[in-house]
């Protein structure tokens, strides 16, 4: 009399286990790499709008800010922290996220050079 299996054999589920496992261990380096761009991403963001509004804030009052109070319309993104500081005749800005060690600088006028920031109005990041 035949039988009629039905189901799968354990040799079958480990199999489908290890692929799932292998493609697994494939995709979260992947991920965990596409965050920490999209980290950078935003930490670069905030610093081209800091920028914008930096200037605009001096265009009006012949001097810039460390408040972020003060600057029109701008606040950080979420996880992002900016340090300002201000020196005559320029600034410079560290922004840094909560979610990396990574940490982009910034400066403009006679502001000096902070971080690996070397030239005047280019983001750079370490």
């Amino acid at each position: 009399m035949l039988r009629s299996r039905r189901g799968f054999t354990l040799i079958e589920l480990l199999i489908v286990v290890v692929i799932i496992g292998i493609l697994a261990s494939i995709a979260i380096p992947k991920f965990v790499n596409t965050k920490e761009k999209s980290y950078m991403a935003q930490m670069k963001s905030d610093l081209r709008n800091l920028a914008t509004a930096e200037e605009a804030f001096f265009y009006d009052s012949v001097k810039y800010t460390t408040s972020m109070a003060m600057l029109n319309n701008f606040s950080p993104s979420t996880g992002v922290t900016l340090t300002v500081t201000v020196s005559t005749g320029g600034w410079n800005a560290t922004a840094v996220h909560a979610q990396t060690p990574r940490q982009c600088y910034l400066f403009f006028g006679a502001g000096p050079p902070v971080g690996t920031a070397t030239v005047e109005g280019r983001i750079s990041c370490t």
